[in-house]
């Protein structure tokens, strides 16, 4: 298996809550993820928010396709949201924000292991674009994020 550690960084001019309120509901993250095909929750949370499992459907930029779930371990609103992931790659993904002066400030940390067979083989030579993949759709995300919220506030808030 090839192993990956992933680190993101967003800075986004809008309060920590609304920013959170996003991250914190991927059943929403494709109307403004490209790239993001379907989410889909499988189950339910406890009384803290935790345990529920997402399904991520993915095209990446180059084209193919992972799928994996994630089960949200860790939530503590609005700074921190930690999840274990299973599937075409197998790890953990971590949340972190705090805002000053305004701007909210996103961490994101992805230490994964990819499970399909020809990403491992491939691995060696492919690594590179691998990550420029990731680094792609976390652009994205970011550019996605920010449009999002701008059009929440254009709009009074609606959907």
């Amino acid at each position: 298996m090839a192993n990956y550690d992933f680190m993101s960084r967003w800075q986004l001019a809008a309060p920590m809550e609304e920013v959170y309120g996003a991250i914190s509901q991927p059943l929403h993250w494709p109307h403004w993820w490209q790239g993001l095909r379907r989410v889909e929750a499988l189950g339910s949370c406890n009384e803290q928010g935790t345990g529920r499992v997402y399904r991520y459907h993915w095209r990446s930029p180059l084209g193919y396709s992972l799928c994996f779930d994630i089960r949200v371990t860790r939530l503590y609103a609005p700074w921190l949201i930690v999840g274990q992931a299973s599937g075409d790659v197998e790890g953990w993904g971590c949340w972190q924000l705090s805002e000053a002066a305004g701007i909210t400030r996103v961490r994101y940390r992805w230490r994964v292991r990819t499970t399909r067979r020809w990403m491992n083989l491939t691995a060696p030579l492919a690594r590179p674009l691998f990550v420029w993949s990731h680094d792609a759709m976390m652009q994205n995300g970011a550019l996605g994020l920010s449009r999002w919220l701008q059009s929440r506030r254009l709009n009074g808030g609606r959907r």
